[in-house]
């Protein structure tokens, strides 16, 4: 038996996709006369980057991000209907539907008669835990933890507090910055499982040094084929 560790946002369901059509969104509402979509991005990438190690995630902080965005880029009079609209966009979010990706509850519900799974993923505690209960794939998992940030430090606390054997235990999911390299950082095997949609700040080369225990699969049915 081995322990699995399961990434959710973008690997057992998709996430980023209503996070980026809320930019979109932004972008029309904030109709910059010189920039376009990417140098808008970047901007918010920047915000992002500072006020996630502050705030943390979420579709709460990302409307805030998205507002203090639209006070640095903003052409006109800035109201407070205008904050209020954007942050409205950011909890449209959380109204959409949870799609399950494809093969994903058939491959836990193999995995699970084998394995000791675990969701381990990072966000709005609130947030992450509505849509673990959302899903209906609680029934497949023995535990569910949901951490500000996952480094190596995190998964070192959950190997620690779950009682795991390190060479027995792996990280699943599509974010090489938080899923693979800080869980081989702290000697976990890594299945890197790649959404075309992955969020940008996510992306990362992997590190994975001679001798680590690291796979990359083509998609989530293919991890039956490995545990």
């Amino acid at each position: 038996m081995s322990f699995l560790l399961i990434d959710a946002d973008d690997t057992l369901w998709e996430n980023n996709i209503y996070f980026e059509r809320t930019f979109q969104d932004f972008v029309d509402f904030l109709d910059h006369s010189a920039l376009n979509a990417a140098e808008v991005r970047e901007v918010l990438n920047e915000i992002e980057m500072v006020n996630a190690k502050i705030h943390g995630y979420g579709s709460k902080n990302f409307g805030r991000n998205m507002q203090q965005a639209y006070q640095r880029l903003a052409e006109r009079a800035i109201h407070a209907d205008d904050l209020a609209h954007i942050m409205s966009l950011a909890e449209r979010i959380l109204e959409q539907p949870l799609v399950l990706i494809e093969g994903v509850e058939e491959t836990l519900a193999d995995l699970a008669s084998r394995h000791d799974l675990t969701i381990f993923t990072k966000g709005h505690p609130e947030e992450q835990r509505m849509k673990v209960e959302r899903s209906g794939l609680e029934r497949f998992f023995a535990h569910t933890a949901v951490v500000k940030e996952k480094d190596a430090g995190a998964y070192a606390g959950i190997v620690s507090e779950r009682k795991m054997e390190p060479l027995d235990t792996w990280m699943i999911g599509n974010s090489p910055k938080s899923d693979i390299n800080p869980a081989l950082e702290a000697g976990l095997g890594a299945v890197l499982v790649p959404h075309p949609h992955t969020w940008v700040l996510e992306h990362q080369e992997v590190r994975a040094a001679v001798g680590a225990r690291f796979l990359q699969v083509e998609r989530f049915s293919d991890l039956g084929r490995h545990f």
